[in-house]
């Protein structure tokens, strides 16, 4: 089967779908949609300028002799509905402890990912009940920068919480050569905490860093998971400073 009937798809309206590998049964893509699409990655397939890990399973599966299972695990759904069930879908067959039912190709972030998706009871403590990094508690020269809108892109550019971070931002090029930390501030949050070992500039004068993520536990108990200092009114820069207070 390649497609549906005009009056299945009338009815359909926008649907999630799975893509299943008969070979050892895992899901290995989860896709929303209308009409067709559910059938469409097969078609894709079949053109040999589309490359992608998606398409070469596809490839793999019916060169093999066996056809992909496609199934609707919800539809009737609005757009918006659509898409919160297909991130229910990807944060839990990308979460590391459920690997053995998923492959999952070409992964990206489930809508709103971070801040409502699946996470252990502890996880999820620290979330909603974080404490309040003062100004006292910073004991370092500390650039924050404010990762709101690059780490929901998730794309080639960012696709994890480090390239999130790492570039590209105006920033004062005399303070960077001062910089301890970097914090990966999300939603009001430190997510992350790297160490830059060098600054590079772009074409374009803005900077991006090269480090590490810092795991040393006295840093980590200070910094991580804690709520920042609120903005200052009408401070829309995604970076700013913190220096220790002086004595």
């Amino acid at each position: 089967m390649d497609k549906f009937s005009q009056m299945t798809k009338e009815k359909l309206g926008f649907y999630v779908y799975i893509l299943i590998d008969p070979r050892d049964g895992k899901v290995f893509y989860v896709g929303k949609g209308k009409d067709d699409r559910v059938f469409a990655h097969i078609k894709c397939s079949l053109s040999e300028t589309q490359d992608s890990e998606k398409l070469d399973i596809i490839r793999s599966i019916t060169s093999e002799g066996f056809s992909v299972r496609h199934y609707i695990v919800r539809h009737n759904l609005t757009e918006r509905e659509a898409l919160t069930v297909e991130s229910v879908f990807l944060d839990f067959l990308t979460y590391h402890d459920f690997e053995f039912v998923a492959k999952i190709a070409a992964v990206q972030a489930g809508y709103r990912q971070w801040s409502e998706g699946i996470k252990t009871v502890e996880e999820l403590e620290i979330l909603y009940n974080c404490a309040e990094l003062s100004p006292a508690d910073i004991h370092h020269r500390i650039l924050s920068i404010n990762i709101n809108r690059t780490y929901n892109l998730k794309n080639d550019l960012h696709p994890n919480i480090y390239e999130a971070t790492r570039k590209s931002w105006k920033l004062n090029a005399h303070r960077l050569k001062t910089i301890d930390y970097v914090f990966s501030e999300y939603k009001g949050i430190v997510r992350a905490i790297f160490q830059p070992s060098r600054w590079e500039r772009t074409s374009d004068n803005r900077w991006y860093f090269e480090g590490i993520e810092v795991t040393d536990e006295a840093i980590v108990a200070r910094y991580l998971h804690k709520k920042m200092p609120p903005r200052k009114i009408g401070n829309r820069m995604p970076s700013r400073y913190f220096n220790p207070l002086k004595p």
